[in-house]
């Protein structure tokens, strides 16, 4: 009887291990179906994804905002001090988003659209310049013809332009579409908000259903702490990435440079990215200051940028910041190489929270491993 049972354990294992075989290739072989099934699901369900990310956001204004309502002398503000933080929040982000029409938008888009109608202009006062540089100057070692006609080449006005801007915006977003997920999203957040302590209560009671005490208590753990790491980063990233971008506005206004909101708005939008990002918006500023406005002038841009960005990294950032990433710059450019190479600009973004994460888990890990081998 044992050695009947004994065969019909092997037979079934390797009927088990020929259906796995099976259902790998099958997957395999039907990857692009898989994937394109896989996308069509993530196109629903966008707007729910973004209304989460929106209302991870402002969480913690509201938050504070609600806190601030509870001490209010009326009844009436008191008991409903969370709806009305949730609406004061969005008032401001839409009062917020209003100025920037207003001002900030239409003076970038002039911007854009002058920077392209006039950068043959631009080339050309830039070559006669250079050509006029004395004889023993430095920069006539530098091939200036051959670096001019290789810039000549790239037809900016294809890409920067109002028309293919707005081209490109319809063909990516779709304007029904758009507003529809847009309006889906902003209800998905505001219930999110409102019923945030349901949500969270539902989901650590079948958290603590599904698992053990301890397995319970280290999810807690590790979901608090990363939540942390994550809300810290973004909203820093962000708040940090405006001040940039003011301030170089500013300064570059000051200076006379030309598109100064616009290249403020640049910098401080590069700024997002850790460390690379920074070099990449100051190099390109300056590039398009010495084409619009002389090599003069974009060394004295570069001069109060670079000091701008070194307040920004040394006192600025580390005061909106703080401590709460405690990673070393060396995993951060591996984090921000790594995560822009699979993932663009999104990836090289999150990469330094999500390695900072799997940073703790791992050390975590390590501790726990040299404890046990002590016990």
């Amino acid at each position: 009887m044992e050695k009947k049972t004994n065969i019909w354990g092997k037979w079934l294992y390797w009927f088990i291990f020929a259906v796995a075989v099976i259902v790998v290739y099958k997957t395999l072989d039907n990857f692009s179906d898989i994937t394109n099934w896989i996308k069509g699901i993530f196109d629903v369900i966008m707007p729910f994804l973004i209304g989460i990310l929106l209302a991870y956001l402002f969480y913690i204004p509201c938050k504070n905002i609600e806190k601030f309502y509870q001490k209010s002398k009326l009844k009436f503000i008191r008991k409903k001090a969370r709806p009305i933080s949730v609406f004061t929040v969005y008032l401001i982000v839409l009062l917020l988003i209003i100025l920037a029409i207003q001002f900030i938008i239409p003076n970038l888009a002039q911007s854009i659209t002058d920077l392209a109608t006039n950068i043959g202009t631009y080339y050309q006062n830039t070559i006669n310049s250079l050509n006029n540089i004395p004889e023993d100057s430095i920069l006539r070692q530098i091939d200036v013809q051959a670096i001019g006609d290789a810039l000549k080449q790239i037809n900016i006005s294809e890409y920067i332009n109002m028309n293919t801007i707005l081209e490109y915006a319809k063909g990516i977003i779709g304007f029904a579409g758009g507003i529809f997920d847009f309006f889906v999203s902003l209800i998905v957040s505001v219930y999110i908000l409102l019923e945030r302590t349901q949500i969270l209560g539902f989901l650590r009671k079948l958290a603590g259903a599904i698992f053990k005490e301890k397995t319970y208590q280290a999810i807690g753990k590790y979901f608090n702490n990363t939540n942390t790491i994550f809300f810290k980063f973004l909203s820093s990233q962000i708040l940090d990435a405006i001040v940039v971008g003011i301030l170089t506005s500013i300064a570059m206004s000051l200076l006379g440079v030309k598109y100064a909101v616009l290249l403020g708005f640049f910098i401080g939008l590069s700024n997002l990215i850790p460390y690379f990002g920074a070099i990449v918006g100051v190099g390109i500023s300056i590039i398009i200051t010495i084409f619009t406005g002389g090599i003069g002038k974009a060394i004295w841009m570069a001069i109060i940028v670079i000091i701008l960005q070194q307040i920004d990294a040394n006192i600025i950032n580390p005061k909106i910041v703080g401590n709460s990433l405690k990673i070393s710059p060396l995993l951060v450019i591996f984090a921000v190489t790594i995560g822009g190479a699979y993932f663009g600009m999104l990836g090289m973004f999150l990469a330094v929270p999500v390695f900072a994460v799997l940073k703790m888990i791992i050390e975590d890990y390590i501790d726990y491993k040299n404890k046990t081998k002590i016990l």
